[in-house]
């Protein structure tokens, strides 16, 4: 039997469905679970797989003391004839996601105490408790809203400005869950003081119907409040005393705090930037149904007054833009320094008789090329989303009948849709919603490619090329989630390890996987190296671009993996990254573009290694870009 998956195509800029091996889907899903993550967290109570938990629990001598259900507990029966005798005294579970109850918590407890368990049982762990605090973040809003774009032209300061549905869009329901413990304390401003939102207690009837809950806060500072921040901790017992708490840096009283990848922090965007005085009391109100949580913030009311409209629907995007865009992406459209390459680029490369297509998704570059005295624009959509987008972008900026937007796919442009001209300036960022790893966006390549008949002979190309760049790391804590557990409070769950590196065989161990490494802190532990190049001037070659080398280790460390990003060439000494903006200081601490995932290809043997002693002098590395399906295959072996 065969099933089929979706993989991005980066010849074709578009999600495809590819026949896999029947046991495709289950490989992958176990070698990404991130279990053995969950493991090594100190603090957590686990629920092993069910698949492995029978062999576990007969290798640590349980056979007759634990039975394994192979069930969802909403499908487990109670009574004589039933996986159950009787109802359960005590209820363990791990059922929370980082928004507490994403997973299905609440609905699962409920069916829990109906069917499963006895009146007054105890739960294990006992309760969770939310807690929110209200900040202004300039970094954090522009994950959310299209801030203005101010572009000098020669003709005077020209500003971009966002459609009014964008700006007054609420976005969109999923939570925002980042490692806030990496974001400095520069980039936010606290407003109120850390407050309860609510509690659940597990060891009673839990409903999971939709409610709400409403907490007045007491501002300490003036200020725009955008942002909700928000994490969870949960009591393991009635008492408290063994307690496990997801609080970032700022509100822990100890400095050292136990790094999770499976549970995290919230970030919620407020439906609209709400001003609020020093001392003068608002009421923050979380609605939540059965598997997310938003929030609306209101002035507080004296008396009888003081019952605030607690009725909020969920937020949903009404201006499309969320849709296009992710969070990243947005703060990638607001980053100025950026923006400004591309308008330096454009500057050189644009004449009074430009005729210019862009071919991106959802990018502000048409407008930037009519700012800046391009003769005409046109831009290739490749989705109605997308065009939906654009149209209201351009409408709001007055440039409807400026730019044309052309919805179609790169091979099947015709003269007609480009009113019979040839394009003299073909630009891209590149940015594709399809891509997942930094190479992905070669798809502009490709799209250049299928455009060659409506380009000049002498056409400019921006970017005029990409380049592939890689550099050894030591991750600082994102090894954990491929690191095998061994034994884990006692128990020996070798099976599992087995299992999971079994099946990051299948295939995972051998690819590169995205992290948006501004998350997660690495070292250097050599100079970044420029691997492949890409020129755009030029049409896609028939043939493989292939490269193997060695780079050498220039600082002690353990090597656990290589990372990869792509470079775009714009113009004459003019470049992005998506990957390394700087080596910060003489350890090797790393900045990285916070914009984009980076390519993390793991190192196996160095993180299943125990000992530190034999440290590699140099890595050796063989790539190869196969240009008939856009992706590049990779090795590397340890010197």
């Amino acid at each position: 039997m065969k099933i089929f998956c979706g993989r991005p195509n980066p010849t074709t800029g578009s999600m495809e469905w590819l026949e896999e091996d029947e046991n495709y889907d289950y490989h992958q899903e176990i070698a990404r679970s991130r279990y053995a993550d969950m493991l090594h967290d100190k603090d957590r109570v686990f629920k092993p797989m069910a698949n492995a938990a029978v062999k576990i629990v007969e290798k640590n001598g349980f056979r007759d003391k634990i039975k394994v259900i192979n069930k969802h507990s909403t499908e487990v029966t109670v009574g004589p004839d039933g996986d159950m005798q009787c109802r359960a005294n005590i209820l363990v579970t791990e059922l929370f996601d980082t928004e507490l109850i994403g997973e299905g918590a609440l609905p699962t407890y409920e069916h829990a105490h109906k069917y499963l368990v006895q009146a007054g049982c105890e739960a294990v762990p006992h309760r969770a408790t939310v807690y929110v605090q209200l900040v202004e973040s300039k970094r954090m809003w522009s994950w959310n809203k299209l801030f203005p774009v101010h572009v000098k032209a020669e003709d005077g300061e020209k500003i971009i400005v966002s459609p009014s549905e964008m700006e007054n869009c609420p976005g969109v329901p999923s939570v925002c869950d980042i490692q806030l413990n990496q974001m400095p304390s520069s980039d936010f401003t606290v407003l109120s003081d850390v407050v309860t939102m609510f509690s659940v207690d597990f060891s009673k009837p839990v409903r999971s119907a939709s409610t709400s809950y409403s907490v007045q806060l007491e501002p300490v500072k003036s200020g725009k409040a955008q942002i909700v921040l928000s994490w969870w901790d949960i009591d393991m017992d009635p008492s408290g005393m063994i307690n496990c708490t997801m609080a970032p840096y700022w509100v822990k009283s100890t400095p050292a705090f136990q790094w999770r990848d499976h549970w995290m922090q919230c970030i919620y965007f407020l439906p609209n930037e709400e001003p609020v005085l020093q001392g003068e009391k608002v009421c923050l109100t979380a609605c939540r149904d059965e598997y997310s949580v938003w929030y609306k913030l209101q002035k507080a009311r004296g008396g009888e007054e003081n019952k605030v409209d607690v009725r909020v629907e969920s937020p949903v995007c009404r201006c499309q833009a969320h849709l296009l865009w992710n969070r990243p992406r947005f703060g990638e459209l607001n980053d100025q320094n950026r923006t400004q390459q591309y308008i330096k680029s454009l500057m050189k490369v644009l004449k009074t008789d430009s005729v210019c297509l862009c071919i991106s998704d959802g990018s502000l570059l048409p407008v930037l090329a009519h700012y800046l005295g391009a003769k005409q624009v046109f831009t290739l959509e490749n989705s109605a989303v997308s065009c939906s987008v654009m149209e209201k972008i351009f409408k709001a900026n007055h440039l409807e009948d400026k730019i044309k937007i052309i919805e179609a796919r790169p091979e099947l442009l015709t003269p007609s849709h480009l009113e019979d001209k040839k394009i003299s300036v073909l630009v891209g960022e590149p940015f594709f919603t399809t891509s997942l790893l930094p190479w992905h966006n070669l798809y502009f390549w490709y799209a250049r490619t299928a455009v060659t008949s409506h380009l000049t002979n002498d056409v400019t190309v921006l970017p005029q090329s990409a380049s592939l760049h890689m550099m050894i790391v030591e991750f600082q804590d994102l090894w954990r989630i491929r690191s095998p557990c061994g034994v884990c409070e006692g128990f020996d769950v070798q099976t599992m390890d087995d299992m999971i590196k079994n099946s990051l065989n299948f295939r995972e161990s051998k690819e590169a996987e995205p992290h948006p490494l501004w998350e997660y802190p690495c070292k250097s532990l050599s100079d970044p190296l420029e691997v492949l190049t890409f020129d755009f001037r030029k049409t896609v070659p028939q043939h493989c671009l292939s490269t193997e080398g060695s780079v050498n280790l220039l600082r002690k460390g353990k090597s656990h993996g290589a990372v990869l990003w792509m470079e775009y060439h714009l113009a004459a000494d003019i470049s992005v990254s998506t990957g390394l903006m700087q080596i910060t200081n003489e350890k090797g601490n790393c900045e990285w573009n916070p914009h984009c995932k980076q390519a993390v290809y793991f190192f196996s043997s160095v993180i299943e290694s125990e000992a530190l002693s034999d440290l590699p002098s140099a890595v050796t590395y063989a790539m190869n870009f196969d240009t008939k399906t856009g992706e590049i295959a990779m090795d590397f072996k340890l010197l």
